[in-house]
């Protein structure tokens, strides 16, 4: 255990990431930002480029792709005004999400802490996943979002409770700084090169962990 030291018998309350924990999302993010890049007359975007629109917010994503370009007040405009609705069916499920959060609900709180803004209800909602979860916070309810604490600490308040009595599903470095500075262990998902309490491949997995914290 590298941060935050896991005692799984403390936990009650697990939160997720969405983007790269919930769903594989890169197709569907691929998609969204290119036909905006591709409104401007702009080349798809670069492997370095998907790695940023993954992990930050929507409007930080546009700045981020139009740097030092005179369209970025005209693209974030854009980026308003069309839908990231039709995207959504190109969100990719993890594999035992759906199971995992079941077997969470009746001794566990669920919460999602995510960069996402608008779109994120109705991700729930479009893929099954409407009432799995005690709160959401997207950085439409936070003044700061990821890496910022803001969002992981307004669910601790909410629920009353200590950094120690959470984890945080996460998957990228924004996740590793905001449970980091937040206090809370770190559950990296699918990625060996965060510093995190604990490293899980699948959900099945921190389900056998959980399982033995009597």
């Amino acid at each position: 255990m590298e941060d935050a030291k896991l005692s799984m018998e403390q936990v009650k309350v697990v939160i997720f990431d969405c983007d790269g924990v919930m769903f594989d999302s890169k197709d569907a993010n691929e998609a969204y930002y290119n036909q905006i890049l591709a409104h401007f007359g702009k080349p798809p975007m670069n492997p370095q480029q998907c790695q940023y629109v993954h992990m930050h917010t929507a409007d930080q994503s546009v700045v981020y792709l139009f740097t030092d370009d005179p369209l970025v007040e005209q693209a974030l405009a854009y980026r308003h005004q069309i839908s990231y609705f039709p995207f959504i069916p190109l969100m990719e499920m993890e594999p035992y999400l759906k199971a995992f959060l079941e077997y969470l609900r009746p001794t566990y709180k669920t919460a999602i802490s995510t960069n996402r803004s608008d779109t994120m209800n109705r991700v729930l909602l479009d893929h099954g996943l409407a009432g799995y979860f005690d709160l959401v916070i997207s950085s439409l309810d936070v003044k700061y979002p990821k890496p910022h604490p803001e969002s992981l600490m307004k669910i601790l308040n909410h629920f009353g409770l200590s950094p120690h009595e959470a984890i945080y599903v996460g998957d990228s470095e924004i996740d590793e700084l905001a449970a980091k500075a937040a206090g809370i262990p770190l559950v990296a998902y699918k990625n060996r090169d965060l510093s995190a309490a604990l490293h899980v491949e699948h959900f099945k997995g921190l389900e056998v962990l959980l399982e033995k914290r009597d």
